[in-house]
């Protein structure tokens, strides 16, 4: 097991002003080609339809539980993740139950990532809740976690209840699904500290450790509050790479890191060294050329 981890976010989005479709077939061989290379999770994002950037295309996604299932079903070493999941989507209780299931898929690769999400476009086409996004959150965390680490929840919350509910079928791994909490605000950052396996964030405008490098201070700052040794909790930063692209490249998620894979190599050493454990990076394009030009990029870092 590395003690620095690489895992590949494949999109599974498409604009409303591109006529084609990220198909099954593409996103399957991406995930296959990925468990060649040796990555060490493939991800699957959660979101539904609508706007990524103020006034762009909209854009409309698979769905975040079927898909990292399906991938778990084609491939056999390679972690599988949901990066993250919408609690503000789902029943916090189908929410552990998807996780077993897909656990059980997968034969104990899958982690779950989950998140607040976030009423939008989306939410309000879909008539899902659009207020108190947090506090839903908050309620979800008291029922998902207690059900994945003791297999029961018993829970009355202003927005979500569990009554004497319990995790059956527990999947391979009773109480031991890995629990990745996305989280940037001081909320997010004690709820992981208190929660999760992993935490997570990712980059907004640019793919850059100073960007994301002062969070990982926040967080040790979350587990000395709560009373945790922050060494034991994983620190994972969401990136774009751009890997055919030797110039500079802005997309929706900001500015990408690009360049030679030496390039890239030392721009994911600059977060090992600020204290993240993994790297979860999004292509720009998802094509299987872009997933190719980063194999050397893991042989550099498996060098080291």
């Amino acid at each position: 097991m590395r003690s620095f981890e690489i895992g590949v976010v494949l999109a599974t989005w498409r604009s409303s002003q591109d006529p084609a479709t990220v198909g099954w077939s593409e996103i399957r061989a991406m995930a296959l080609r990925a468990e060649e290379i040796g990555f060490d999770t493939v991800w699957s994002p959660d979101e539904l339809v609508g706007r990524l950037v103020k006034d762009g295309p909209v854009y409309g996604f698979w769905d975040g539980v079927a898909l990292p299932a399906a991938m778990a079903a084609v491939t056999s070493r390679i972690k599988v993740g949901t990066w993250v999941l919408s609690a503000l989507h789902r029943n916090p209780g189908i929410i552990a139950k998807a996780a077993a299931t897909i656990d059980e898929i997968s034969g104990g690769r899958f982690v779950l990532g989950l998140g607040a999400g976030h009423a939008g476009s989306g939410a309000h086409s879909f008539g899902l809740p659009e207020d108190h996004v947090y506090e839903r959150f908050e309620d979800a965390l008291e029922i998902v976690v207690p059900l994945l680490r003791s297999g029961r929840a018993e829970f009355e919350g202003a927005y979500h209840v569990a009554r004497g509910l319990e995790q059956l079928p527990a999947g391979p791994r009773p109480g031991r699904i890995p629990i990745l909490i996305a989280g940037h605000g001081p909320k997010g950052y004690r709820h992981a500290a208190r929660l999760a396996d992993t935490w997570s964030c990712y980059a907004t405008e640019r793919s850059d450790v100073t960007e994301l490098g002062p969070r990982v201070a926040a967080l040790e700052a979350a587990c000395a509050e709560v009373g945790r040794d922050p060494a034991s909790i994983g620190r994972s930063a969401g990136v774009v790479v751009a890997p055919l692209s030797s110039a500079e490249y802005t997309g929706m998620f900001g500015t990408a890191i690009t360049g030679s894979a030496h390039e890239i190599a030392d721009a994911f050493r600059t977060f090992r060294a600020a204290g993240f454990t993994q790297l979860e990076f999004m292509l720009e394009p998802q094509t299987l050329a872009s997933l190719e030009a980063m194999a050397p990029v893991l042989e550099l870092l498996d060098a080291d």
